[in-house]
């Protein structure tokens, strides 16, 4: 195992020096808010050493170089709204908050480009390009709060991932210091490029253990005139589920496909203190089409609501797209105002199985008598299943939770699933990592870390152990 030496009074003198006394945190009321992320509970928190906010790439790439010359852990750090824990330091060492590189540096309305820095919030990115009648396609449920660094750093997916994919399929160029320390610039703003392997997408989704993205170069497309908002309730789980693949193979070609079960259903309801339709009895699938014809996304919205009430829906109703949408972001927010803590699960399997994840998913919470909450973006096979601590005893909490985590990865992987589909590994599922991943990938994994970071100072115990 690789050994690192603890920051110095000489080294936090020279952090100073690099970024100015203002902008290097050494006392724990200041650095509380980096030693945790979204993961609630006292063993996903670490205080760092030191926490750092430079201004520039080269600042960054001045504190990487003088962290690698000391041997010293580093973590990047975006907004903090993560749930895997990958920018915890558990290690101590050095956190960079990206937090001051929060510019948009270009607008390129002609190539379709905008360049940010990292620290720039999605929802901005996002408002920014609609007002010049373009479409930043990225959108997690947590983009008013999350930087673009940050899901870069992650490969976050969101809510209109079925569409256009997740944040790789946005992204065309990086540029990022290296664990050595220097300012690297892969792609751009080629649309094609074949030259040499395509290393700006291995960074995308390494959380951090790579380098520190301090430059994005992201895709835009035109801003679609229409978009139009179906909520479908249905009276049981597996007519809801079983529903998706239906409309996904209809010719449609929707945005968003959203499930929310019957429990998420109400838990968001009493949250927003707003009445919800058929909150009672009702399973969600919220559908989202979009496009510059609306006779033509008129026709669609028919077809899909065929498909709803022939395969047993209540009712389809036009959302209001405000309210349902407000429902559907603030599942993980009511579900921490219900139980501080839960257990995250963040499974993705093929589409045609999420019928299959989401009931074995809830018999296994019944089997362990834990409340389970389900909803995801059922049109690309993602399900989030929030397990709730609620007023379970400390010890048995930790007693059951690897087990019902052991089984609930034990199907997921035996349909043809993974362990995370926008999450991330960070910290909190490393060890899962380790006990489903093929052993050949991992060593994979491991070798490509150990050539570009041979002194492992990159966000080191994150996604695996190298040892």
């Amino acid at each position: 195992m690789q050994k690192y030496n603890s920051v110095s009074g000489k080294v936090i003198y020279q952090l100073k020096e690099i970024v100015g006394d203002k902008y290097v945190y050494t006392d724990n009321e200041k650095m509380e808010p980096y030693s945790h992320d979204e993961v609630a509970g006292s063993e996903y928190m670490q205080y760092p050493e030191v926490v750092v906010l430079p201004e520039t790439a080269e600042q960054i790439a001045a504190i990487v170089r003088l962290a690698n010359e000391n041997i010293i852990p580093i973590v990047p750090r975006g907004a903090g709204t993560g749930l895997s824990c990958a920018a915890v330091p558990f290690l101590r060492g050095i956190v960079v908050s990206v937090e001051r590189l929060n510019k948009i540096i270009e607008l390129d309305t002609t190539n379709m480009f905008i360049v940010v820095e990292p620290g720039v919030t999605t929802d901005y990115i996002q408002k920014t390009a609609n007002a010049s009648g373009f479409l930043y396609a990225g959108d997690p449920s947590s983009g008013d709060s999350s930087f673009i660094g940050g899901n870069v750093a992650t490969n976050a997916g969101g809510n209109k991932a079925v569409k256009y994919g997740t944040t790789r399929r946005q992204i065309y160029g990086l540029e990022f210091v290296s664990p050595q320390g220097k300012i690297i610039t892969l792609g751009g703003k080629c649309v094609k490029d074949t030259t040499g392997y395509n290393l700006f997408q291995l960074l995308i989704g390494s959380e951090g253990t790579l380098g520190i993205i301090t430059k994005i170069y992201i895709k835009l497309i035109p801003l679609p005139e229409h978009s139009m908002n179906l909520l479908a309730i249905f009276p049981d789980l597996v007519s809801a589920i079983q529903t998706v693949p239906k409309i996904m193979s209809a010719g449609v070609a929707p945005v968003s496909v959203e499930f929310m079960d019957n429990l998420v259903v109400q838990n968001c309801e009493d949250f927003l203190r707003e009445k919800l339709p058929h909150s009672d009895d009702g399973y969600y699938i919220i559908v989202q089409i979009e496009g510059n014809n609306e006779e033509v996304l008129e026709d669609q919205c028919v077809t899909i609501d065929e498909i709803c009430m022939a395969s047993g829906a209540i009712t389809v109703l036009v959302a209001d797209s405000s309210k349902i949408w407000k429902a559907r972001k603030c599942v993980a927010e009511a579900d921490r105002a219900r139980s501080l803590i839960f257990a995250s699960e963040d499974l993705v399997v093929p589409m045609s199985a999420v019928s299959q994840a989401v009931q074995k998913v809830v018999e296994i919470g019944k089997k362990y008598g834990v409340r389970v909450h389900c909803a995801g973006h059922a049109g690309d096979g993602n399900v989030h299943a929030n397990i709730l601590k609620e007023d379970i005893p400390e010890d048995k909490w930790h007693e059951i939770v690897p087990q019902i985590h052991n089984e609930i990865y034990q199907f997921v992987y035996s349909i043809g699933g993974k362990l995370s589909g926008e999450h991330g590994i960070g910290y909190k599922r490393k060890d899962l990592l380790a006990q489903f991943i093929d052993p050949d990938e991992l060593e994979m994994m491991r070798a490509i870390k150990l050539a570009l970071d041979p002194k492992l100072i990159m966000n080191p115990g994150k996604i695996f152990d190298v040892f």
